[in-house]
């Protein structure tokens, strides 16, 4: 059975490594790894070794891995999506709390008072200067209801919010997770003007960059708090600073410092803490760990960000090809020719595509000759070509 290199790149919780099994190893040599682990490390100008199979990422976001690099080369790459979900759901209620009553500016005042014996008396007659707000009653707005937005969406009901939920794209899964009592709502316009927190949480692409700029901070309550908790980059922060300074938006509170958002006055600033609990870690590591796994043992796809999902499930034949390509039309037509012109029978087929890309898998009752994996390999946009035995080695030439 052929032992199986892992890079890790970053600190993965134990109890993610501990998943892999007897016939995995961890390396520190990239260059001879099968698959490589990574939370924060910056991949972008890495070279990609031949061996390299799949990447992992530890989180959610992928803008340190150089993705059109890996889909060329047959790299799948994953995330784990909704690993941290609870982490961050957790974290954006807590700084609603924060934001509403500005504990924060008074626990800094606290601590920079002269100390004395009267401090107390001086505390109690300042403290008047922190009054806020209480969350019940308030109105939510929550734009992307996915596994983080329907669970703050939920958190906001459970505290006596009245809770808008904005999402064109939900997805069952989530929706029949949402509660009842959240509102659903299409015209993001008409919602910005009722809410008196607004909450985003949806990925960072080229459609949602900066979808909270000058005009939606306009349309908003005089007053309002915006929370970040997903990219800064989602929001307009030239806009939101000029919001703080005339007092349309009370507070702005934000997962990620940058050099625009420091300078900032009446904002929190929390240093990318969203999914920093141990609970987290060890639910991104597991996840990346099943999902790497499962794609070099069995060919199984999962949760990957630059090719389509995919699986035939266990191994119950001689032998599964795994094939990557671009999604372009006669490409499984003349691999599946290429497989009976060298008397190979397909026993079970899959094949998905998502954008630009492909993948194929088949199951064949028989070994496969290395000779006919490299003529499949060099056909025209093939990517990649796998080979994984019944006994879960794959051939390393393959």
């Amino acid at each position: 059975m052929k032992q199986r290199k892992i890079a890790t790149l970053n600190s993965i919780a134990q109890s993610g490594l501990d998943l892999f099994g007897d016939n995995y190893s961890l390396t520190d040599d990239l260059s001879v790894a099968d698959a490589w682990l990574v939370r924060s490390a910056n991949l972008l100008d890495k070279e990609l070794p031949p061996s390299l199979r799949a990447i992992a990422r530890a989180g959610a976001g992928v803008n340190n891995i150089p993705i059109p690099r890996c889909s060329e080369e047959g790299i799948v790459v994953f995330n784990t999506p909704g690993a941290n979900a609870n982490a961050v759901a957790e974290l954006v209620t807590a700084a609603m709390i924060l934001s509403a009553r500005n504990l924060i500016g008074g626990i800094n005042w606290v601590r920079g008072l002269e100390k004395g014996d009267d401090i107390a008396a001086r505390i109690e007659k300042g403290k008047s200067n922190f009054q806020g707000t209480e969350l019940r009653g308030k109105k939510l707005g929550v734009i992307g209801l996915g596994a983080i937005g329907y669970r703050v969406a939920n958190a906001g009901i459970g505290l006596g919010m009245e809770v808008y939920g904005y999402d064109p794209m939900i997805t069952p899964q989530f929706a029949w997770q949402l509660s009842r009592s959240v509102q659903h709502v299409n015209d993001l316009p008409a919602m910005l003007q009722q809410v008196d927190f607004l909450t985003i949480h949806v990925p960072l692409t080229d459609a949602t960059k900066k979808m909270i700029g000058k005009a939606e901070l306009d349309l908003m309550k005089d007053g309002a708090i915006l929370l970040n908790f997903a990219r800064d980059e989602l929001v307009d922060e030239q806009a939101v600073g000029q919001a703080l300074d005339s007092g349309k938006l009370r507070c702005y509170t934000v997962d990620f410092a940058n050099p625009l958002n420091v300078t900032f006055r009446n904002t929190i600033i929390t240093p990318h803490l969203g999914a920093s609990t141990a609970e987290s870690e060890e639910n991104c590591a597991q996840m990346a760990v099943r999902q790497l796994r499962d794609y070099l043992n069995l060919g199984t796809i999962e949760n990957s960000v630059n090719f389509p999902a995919a699986s035939l499930g266990q191994l119950n034949c001689q032998t599964r090809v795994v094939m990557l390509h671009r999604n372009v039309p006669n490409v499984i037509s003349r691999a599946t020719s290429l497989f009976g012109e060298a008397g190979f029978n397909i026993d079970h087929m899959v094949s998905t595509s998502r954008g630009n890309y492909a993948c194929a898998l088949f199951d064949l009752n028989d070994p496969m000759r290395r000779d006919f994996a490299l003529q499949l390999s060099e056909a025209d946009d093939i990517l990649k070509i796998r080979v994984i035995q019944h006994d879960s080695a794959a051939d390393p030439n393959a």
